[in-house]
């Protein structure tokens, strides 16, 4: 996750808490104990269904086309979320990648940016650890967890960058990138655009801004983003048009971008997601084109 910290909630009777491990520039971050407004238990109990099975949304989501989960359309999201996040439909070749792009958050890595400032990379490499104990990164451990939610590198350098590029050519430490990638991203956002009614473009647009964003809880975060479009537009599930729903969650989206960053290319938003969506490919129907940071792409 490149650009938002993690929130991570625990909900007692009456009060819940917040405890925050990582604040990021797109996150409004709040303090410990303090109790939390209708409007965040509102985001929470969204990121909280999103990653839980519940009977009625089962049969929902098992009534619904497969959409981005689809394995065709899902290799579709991955080059997508490339060609944006690694100038690439190869996203294949970002497993390897790692770097500090200056947005304090750390080292970026891997195919979707887990950053060693916003706990994802650290939860990462620790449930790799977990199955994999004798892996090369499992002694930047201790580093890692004093870095979480810095832009730090103390204890990383000079080793841990190569120590990643050597990991990612193992390939339980790519099955591992896959399955933390769908565990946090993919398989949470496309669940909760199922159930508010999207198809294939807004399971994307989900998706898309979930890795952009985080799945934070804060104003900028995945879900609260989601929430200000709801608050302007009913989701298809509430009887709202799919495309009136999702061209205002993008313009939301967009702002969100700029505050964080005036300057900050939107193009992935712009001349892409809202191309396919101006040309009514709310099912994602290849062959697409698209153009990100002035590059030019096609998937036949």
């Amino acid at each position: 996750m490149r650009k938002a910290g993690i929130l991570l909630f625990t909900a007692v009777p009456v009060v819940v808490t917040a405890v925050v491990y990582a604040v990021g520039p797109g996150q409004s971050g709040s303090a410990e104990g303090k109790g939390v407004s209708t409007a965040q238990q509102a985001r929470q109990d969204a990121k909280a269904r999103a990653e839980s099975e519940r009977s009625e949304d089962a049969e929902v989501i098992a009534d619904a086309p497969p959409g981005l989960a689809a394995p065709a359309k899902k290799e579709l999201a991955q080059r997508l979320v490339a060609s944006a996040e690694n100038s690439t439909l190869d996203w294949r070749s970002a497993y390897g990648y790692i770097e500090d792009i200056g947005d304090g958050q750390g080292y970026t890595a891997g195919i979707v940016g887990f950053c060693t400032g916003t706990h994802d990379l650290l939860t990462l490499v620790e449930r790799y650890t977990k199955a994999h104990p004798a892996n090369g990164l499992a002694r930047y451990l201790p580093a890692l967890r004093e870095v979480d939610g810095t832009d730090s590198h103390e204890g990383l350098d000079p080793g841990f960058t190569a120590a990643w590029k050597a990991e990612a050519k193992v390939p339980a430490f790519r099955t591992a990138q896959d399955k933390e990638r769908d565990r946090v991203y993919f398989g949470p956002a496309v669940r909760l655009a199922k159930l508010d009614g999207l198809g294939t473009l807004g399971q994307f647009v989900y998706y898309d801004a979930m890795v952009f964003h985080g799945p934070g809880t804060g104003p900028s975060g995945f879900y609260g983003l989601r929430e200000r479009a709801m608050n302007e537009a009913d989701t298809p599930s509430e009887g709202g048009s799919e495309k009136n729903y999702l061209d205002i969650f993008l313009d939301i989206r967009r702002k969100a971008m700029k505050t964080k960053k005036a300057t900050i290319d939107t193009s992935r938003v712009d001349t892409a997601q809202r191309a396919f969506l101006y040309d009514g490919n709310l099912d994602l129907h290849t062959p697409l084109e698209w153009r990100v940071y002035g590059e030019t792409y096609k998937v036949p």
